[in-house]
């Protein structure tokens, strides 16, 4: 991590099934601080005004402060955001815990969804590679208690 940053945005769209990875310039974080800098900075520049806010244009965003990840009393927070079907407005909130230091070790400052997936599937993300992957075989293994 230079400068607090990976320098890596996961873009996952789940209507077509494609990861990417967007690598973005020193200049980006300097302009768009922290967490819930990214959060907005993706909803006003992807989001069309009038979206439908259930739908799959809506986009679902997890993002991580500078000092997320740095063995430092109080700096496992990060934000997820999306535009609020309750409001219609920017909906962020604050979290907090190792989440945020997973994701940032596993080589990126953020994640981005959107759209529909066809079938159940889950992210999986680990050293700088990310999967969408079948639940299937997860089912039904939930114990209860």
């Amino acid at each position: 991590m230079v400068n607090g940053y990976t320098g890596n945005i996961l873009r996952v769209d789940l209507t077509n099934e494609q990861i990417t990875i967007e690598n973005l310039e020193e200049i980006f974080y300097r302009r768009y601080v922290g967490g819930e800098g990214f959060v907005a900075y993706y909803l006003l520049k992807e989001l069309k005004a009038g979206i439908d806010l259930l739908s799959a244009k809506n986009k679902l965003i997890f993002a991580t402060g500078s000092l997320t990840g740095f063995a430092i009393p109080g700096t496992s927070r990060n934000s997820v955001g999306a535009k609020s079907p309750l409001t219609g407005g920017f909906g962020e909130a604050e979290v907090g815990g190792h989440w945020g230091a997973e994701l940032k070790h596993a080589g990126f400052d953020a994640i981005t969804i959107e759209g529909k997936a066809k079938k159940p599937v889950y992210l999986w993300v680990k050293d700088g590679v990310a999967e969408l992957k079948d639940v299937n075989h997860l089912r039904g293994k939930l114990k209860k208690n």
